[in-house]
């Protein structure tokens, strides 16, 4: 089976569907995603989305996001992120997207740990299902835009160094080869090669595999980000995450004896440290997350979900503690790519959390994910169309059979790889 698009991308996050919404619409654009369209980690996040409040914010911000990533940090792509930040906000809001707002009708603002100020947009605490549903809508609407769901990429067809397409695997198991002058990869986390992770279990890292095969330049694999705070259970499977808004509005961590033992609001991987050291030093599976000092209102108006799930787990989080345990939860590194998230082969762009512009450094801010992703996958979508007519289509003659099982050891490859960049670390 052969399909032909003009722009593949390959991915139904945020950052897939705005990169699709922001080609024009001459162009004959193909998303495929390996489960359904509403199964990514885009929908999940729950924090929210930072933006720039001024002019005034920008230094703290920017010095906020370096500190963050331990100075790590590309500060071009930091710098580029907000002061799009304005932008995009004022985009999402064109396609529906119902921001939190204060009585006056203007734009209101929660904190989160590593934040100087509160710079974060919210909805509830479901932000980013807030956002990816109104982007996937959005993109169903577009005439020049073609949904696949329980499509597989298996591999990226190339011609040189030019990627002219990928080879797919359907719900029938049918390998199909889908041409494109020009394909970005949008498959998010590697949350899939971890026993506790908040992503979902199908995000297994299938582009930094193929990247790794074909010699793509990648970036920081090592640089893991584990959340501090997810819902801590006895079963198997994605670990609900209690987002770092809690802690924003006055949540604090206790030890057994119910003592309070670290500064909340400092980055993610120190955070996450103190728990471990506390988890070990108690020889207890989890610590306790007391949200005592925030009314019942804010928690009933901002966090109804996590109130919801948490309750159906047995825990009233308005009157007990819960027990909360570190899990990985976002990727740093990645598919190394420029400001215009073009990777080192010609025709293939990468965005989200697959991809590694240097925004993050060591450790992500609280609510950049987002609003990275949106940034980037815009200005890959300007870069494609402003390169588009360099480009004349080469269709390299190929089996897509001789595909088929190929990728059967890509978890086990990138997980090794991850591991081994570690321990070279230590």
């Amino acid at each position: 089976m052969r399909i032909t698009a003009d722009i593949l991308i390959v991915g139904t996050g945020v950052a897939g569907l705005y990169a699709a919404l922001n080609l024009p619409d001459k162009y004959k654009v193909i998303l495929i995603t390996k489960s359904q369209a509403d199964e990514s980690d885009s929908f999940l996040a729950q924090g929210g989305i930072c933006m720039l409040r001024s002019d005034d914010d920008y230094k703290s911000y920017f010095e906020d996001t370096m500190r963050a990533g331990h100075y790590e940090n590309n500060p071009v792509s930091v710098e580029i992120m907000i002061r799009s930040s304005q932008s995009v906000i004022s985009d999402l809001m064109t396609y529906g997207v119902n921001f939190a707002r204060n009585e006056d009708g203007s734009l209101k603002f929660t904190k989160e740990g590593a934040h100087s100020v509160p710079r974060i947009c919210f909805h509830e605490d479901v932000t980013g299902k807030e956002i990816t549903s109104h982007l996937l809508a959005a993109a169903k609407a577009r005439k020049n835009i073609e949904m696949i769901e329980h499509m597989k990429m298996v591999d990226i067809i190339t011609s040189g160094n030019r990627c002219t397409g990928i080879v797919a695997q359907d719900a029938e198991n049918n390998m199909v080869e889908i041409d494109a002058l020009f394909t970005i990869l949008a498959t998010g986390g590697i949350g899939g090669l971890y026993h506790n992770s908040t992503n979902y279990p199908h995000l297994t890292a299938d582009s930094i595999a193929i990247a790794m095969k074909h010699g793509i330049e990648l970036e920081n694999l090592d640089y893991v980000q584990i959340h501090p705070t997810t819902l801590y259970s006895h079963t198997k499977g994605r670990r609900f995450l209690i987002s770092e808004s809690v802690r924003g509005e006055g949540a604090v961590l206790l030890d057994a004896n119910k003592n309070r033992f670290v500064d909340e609001l400092q980055p993610r991987d120190v955070v996450s440290k103190a728990i471990w050291k506390q988890m070990h030093k108690d020889n207890m599976p989890h610590v306790w997350l007391s949200t005592a000092k925030i009314p019942k209102d804010i928690i009933m108006s901002h966090f109804p979900n996590i109130y919801e799930h948490c309750l159906q787990k047995g825990f009233d989080i308005t009157k007990e503690c819960i027990p909360v345990v570190p899990a990985q939860h976002y990727f740093m590194g990645g598919i190394k790519v420029d400001t215009t998230s073009k990777t080192s082969m010609d025709c293939l762009y990468a965005a989200g959390e697959t991809a590694c512009n240097g925004v993050h450094g060591k450790n992500r801010l609280a609510s950049n994910s987002l609003l990275e992703s949106l940034v980037f996958a815009k200005r890959a979508a300007q870069r494609i169309a402003d390169d588009f007519d360099k480009y004349t289509p080469v269709t390299p003659e190929i089996d897509p059979e001789s595909y088929r099982d190929s990728d059967r050891d890509y978890v086990k490859t990138v997980r090794d790889e991850i591991e081994r960049i570690e321990k070279s670390h230590e």
